[in-house]
């Protein structure tokens, strides 16, 4: 085989907030007595996918501290809440972050995709070791367990508990360490274009770009849709 390992990413590539974040916002919502109709959430989560890289861009590491995250998601949340035109007192509506960052931060709100079992058992079959390289807090370990993929992920690289963020290169070295590979025999998967793709193609990893919703449509290089499709592709990549 070409390829030794594969890595792979966290949000939105393995697990998602369950129901869906727009859904989970609007029940955080609908709990303050705020109606929102869904439309409108789904059509502000899809600006805000592209904000949140932009924001995490300029303002750097947001994930290595619990300090950090916090103050990234509060930011994140409150021009959310101003987005939607939730109106309300100042305090009110810091509080409302505030839920949103605790909801946001429960283990119990995610759920891997349906496709990641069935891929992860697929690549493990044929030889392939296997971990993750994720920009996520320290509690990530606990969603890992809660969805039952912990024990294919031998190596796992968390920023929250390393202290390094993608794309710092690092962070993939780190975890090309621990699994005694090269970069050249590895495989990174993620879905963005810049922490993932590029951030781990800079370290002469072979990356995958994971689109589950559409949003680059026009990327170059290997893309999926789905972890199911990942076998296949490595066979021929």
């Amino acid at each position: 085989m070409r390829f030794k390992a594969v890595f792979l990413d966290a949000g939105e590539t393995m697990i998602h907030p369950h129901p869906s974040f727009g859904e989970l916002f609007a029940e955080v919502l609908a709990g303050a007595g705020h109606r929102v109709e869904i439309q409108r959430i789904l059509d502000t989560v899809s600006v805000y996918s592209q904000r949140w890289a932009e924001t995490a861009r300029r303002d750097g590491p947001w994930s290595t501290s619990s300090t950090s995250s916090r103050d990234f998601w509060m930011e994140i949340y409150a021009g959310f809440l101003a987005d939607l035109g939730v109106k309300g007192e100042a305090p009110a509506l810091d509080q409302l972050a505030q839920t949103m960052y605790r909801t946001f931060s429960d283990p119990a709100s995610y759920r891997a995709y349906p496709d990641v079992l069935p891929a992860l058992e697929a690549l493990a079959e044929r030889g392939y070791s296997l971990g993750l390289v994720s920009n996520f807090e320290e509690w990530l370990e606990l969603i890992l367990e809660a969805v039952e993929i912990t024990a294919f992920l031998p190596v796992r690289v968390i920023s929250g508990v390393e202290g390094i963020e993608k794309p710092d290169p690092r962070i993939f070295e780190i975890a090309l360490e621990r699994a005694g590979v090269a970069a050249e025999e590895s495989v990174y998967v993620g879905d963005h274009p810049h922490f993932d793709v590029e951030a781990s193609e800079a370290v002469g990893m072979f990356p995958v770009l994971i689109d589950r919703h559409g949003r680059y449509a026009d990327a170059a290089g290997a893309r999926i849709e789905s972890l199911v499709e990942l076998p296949a592709l490595l066979e021929v990549a």
